[in-house]
């Protein structure tokens, strides 16, 4: 079975079981989204979701996150740093795009805080505009896990699944193998005697197994 075929029978078993898949960061615009997709680097998107919440009801625009204050995202990782991507990304917001969230890759990851894995969330998800696959961390773990890649570097692992993933599945995988990674192909130890696609998982880098 070629690489190809393999990616799309685990995308085929993985859609039938998480049939509710969705995009996992709450939001009801691009820039809400930009905020929260920031904010979400090396976070739980349950703590982002629950720091949201209350953030988008004092920030509106762009304008009012130039004013962001740290003490509003205080339960999110590293939110000194976070807080000052903010703020300078939406200033370019307000200096370059009319208080607007660009809609291309090379604008996007000019932005502080903003590199290409969070750029293809915002275009894809906020824009709808399909151009390469959100590689997260479960996307790398799952990915190279089931031979699917042997990079380990991001962009490289996007180049090589964007070869072997058919295009109208480069949104939905990145949700498939997030909840598939969360459910059952756990960081370090995979339960790998109750997963679906154990049958077609090499296993690559697997150390020990439930």
């Amino acid at each position: 079975m070629t690489i190809a075929a393999n990616a799309e029978d685990a995308i085929r078993i993985l859609k039938k079981e998480y049939p509710n898949s969705k995009y996992y960061l709450s939001f009801s615009n691009p820039l809400q989204l930009m905020v929260a997709a920031i904010l979400s680097a090396q976070c739980r998107d349950e703590v982002v979701n629950a720091a949201t919440t209350k953030l988008f009801q004092k920030y509106k625009t762009a304008a009012d996150f130039t004013k962001l204050k740290e003490d509003d995202i205080k339960s999110i990782t590293f939110f000194n740093n976070k807080a000052k991507n903010i703020r300078e990304a939406a200033k370019l917001l307000v200096n370059k795009h009319n208080g607007k969230v660009p809609e291309t890759m090379e604008e996007l990851t000019s932005l502080p805080g903003i590199g290409r894995k969070t750029a293809n969330a915002i275009l894809i998800n906020a824009f709808g505009k399909v151009l390469g696959i959100t590689v997260d961390t479960h996307v790398i773990r799952l990915s190279y896990r089931l031979g699917l890649t042997k990079n380990t570097n991001p962009e490289k692992i996007e180049k090589d699944l964007m070869a072997i993933v058919p295009k109208p599945e480069w949104k939905r995988i990145t949700w498939l193998l997030k909840d598939h990674g969360r459910a059952v192909c756990r960081a370090p130890v995979p339960f790998c005697s109750k997963c679906m696609l154990n049958n077609l998982c090499p296993k690559n880098g697997v150390a020990k197994q439930m």
